[in-house]
């Protein structure tokens, strides 16, 4: 079998504009899904049995159904209702971009939001007993020492759901979307070469993991130093 280089070489301009709209799916549907999931994770340690068990419904229904049921839902579904159509939503919920990044960001908040209230659990008793003998109010305790504390011992677990986000990208070319899948789709509609088509996407996708890996590396080194074993 003989790799075709000229046909990648080719296509190498469409596969550039897939690796630009993959990092504005994944860029977006991060940053809002980490928006939502700050208060969600809240909600699932918090005493109230209602406020709980709201969020607790919520990270259950969505982390218990596939990612590409949601995107359908979202992209196909809401299109049924003629009260959709007829809303001041429709012309965002026409979009594939704005109903992929949609889909990606509620998921990606379900699994962010359990993240996050795993770390303030894991909080140790001292951070808390220390910030209420300073006399700090609950929401002051949250905001400077718990919060962050979270935050800082959350990234290992954060890296992988980035990790697996950006995999699910690879979802946005089933709605119309020319991600780096949707152009491996392309070639391989054009050329009959599916093998030439997905290696070349998977390099791509590689390529973004190695650079995020080392990324969440550096982020770890620099704010969870602290933790590392001590040399003698």
């Amino acid at each position: 079998m003989i790799f075709d280089y000229n046909v990648i070489l080719e296509a190498l301009p469409l596969y550039l504009g897939g690796l630009l709209i993959t990092l504005k799916l994944l860029a977006l549907s991060l940053f809002f899904g980490l928006l939502a999931a700050l208060p969600l994770g809240l909600m699932r340690v918090s005493k109230q049995p209602i406020v709980n068990m709201s969020a607790w419904l919520f990270t259950y229904v969505i982390r218990g159904t596939p990612m590409l049921v949601q995107l359908f839902l979202i992209y196909y579904g809401l299109a049924q209702f003629e009260a959709v159509r007829e809303s001041i939503f429709w012309p965002w919920l026409s979009s594939a971009t704005f109903c992929a990044c949609l889909a990606f960001a509620i998921n990606t908040s379900a699994y962010t939001a359990e993240i996050i209230a795993g770390s303030l659990r894991a909080t140790p008793n001292g951070e808390i007993e220390a910030a209420k003998a300073m006399g700090m109010s609950r929401i002051k305790m949250y905001k400077r020492i718990l919060l962050p504390s979270a935050l800082r011992r959350a990234l290992p677990q954060y890296s992988n759901e980035v990790i697996m986000m950006l995999q699910t990208t690879s979802l946005a070319s089933i709605v119309t979307l020319i991600d780096i899948t949707g152009a491996a789709r392309t070639v391989n509609a054009q050329y009959y070469l599916p093998f030439e088509a997905y290696i070349t996407a998977g390099v791509f996708y590689l390529c973004l993991t190695f650079i995020l890996v080392r990324l969440f590396k550096l982020a770890e080194r620099r704010w969870l130093g602290y933790l590392a074993p001590r040399k003698h």
